[in-house]
Order: C-alpha cells, then sequence, then structure tokens
C-alpha cells in the first residue's frame, strides 16, 4: 500500500491571527480555538489542515527553526469569479494582512492574487477569467 496525502501541517508563531486569517476565508474553525497550541480541522475535500505553535514544536523538535525568505509553500484558494479574488484580496489587506501580487489578470487565464498569511505562507487567490 502507498502513503495517502491526508494533512497538511503549518507552523505558526501566532494562532489567534493566524486562525483569524483562515476565518475570514471561510473556514470553518472552532470558536475559542486559539486558545490551543494544536489545531485541526477537515476540509470539504477529506484533506486535513493543521496549525502547530512553534513553542509545541520545539517540544519534539527542539531545533526547529523557522524559513527565512520567499515562502515555499502556497495555499491556492478558488473564487467564484474574478471579482471575488479582488473583493477577498482588498478585505483580507484591509484587516491588515500582507498583500504580496494585487490581484492581475494572468496569461493562464485566471484572474489571480498573492497575499501572505500571518506566518509568511503564500496564500493564492485565483478564478477562471
Amino acid at each position: 500500500m502507498t502513503p495517502h496525502f491526508d494533512l497538511i501541517g503549518m507552523a505558526v508563531t501566532d494562532m489567534g491571527r493566524t486562525l483569524d486569517f483562515y476565518r475570514r476565508l471561510g473556514l470553518a474553525i472552532p470558536p475559542d480555538a486559539e486558545r490551543e497550541a494544536h489545531v485541526e480541522i477537515t476540509l470539504d475535500n477529506g484533506v486535513r489542515l493543521a496549525w502547530d505553535t512553534v513553542e509545541l514544536i520545539r517540544t519534539f523538535d527542539p531545533g526547529h527553526t523557522l524559513a527565512t525568505g520567499s515562502p515555499r509553500v502556497s495555499l491556492a484558494f478558488r473564487c467564484a469569479d474574478p471579482a471575488e479574488v479582488d473583493r477577498w484580496y482588498a478585505e483580507l489587506t484591509a484587516a491588515g494582512h500582507h498583500g504580496h501580487l494585487p490581484p492581475w489578470d494572468a496569461v493562464w487565464g485566471q484572474r489571480y492574487a498573492v497575499l501572505h498569511d500571518p506566518d509568511g505562507n503564500a496564500i493564492d487567490l485565483f478564478a477562471p477569467l
């Protein structure tokens, strides 16, 4: 049997701010989850998404250090239409989240934008043109 892809795990420095960001994107994260060192949800497609505080990670990996520089991973969120890409980008940047690349019409036929979550992970918003 081959391994079954099941979970995306992300290290966070501020659980409350991180969960606020993903709640704004519409993810169903339980209330008061920001009090936990590990938070996990199951997405509609069955894949789990989890966040762990750096402090928790260091309990089993004391040498853990955070990556620096440009993001190495992107989470992409499909929007209903190009106007939603613009709306979500505007809403999240107005809430103080870092907008990396403002919405544009990409040559591959999508309206596209890139933000960073509170820990610098790339969050792509896209919709077919």
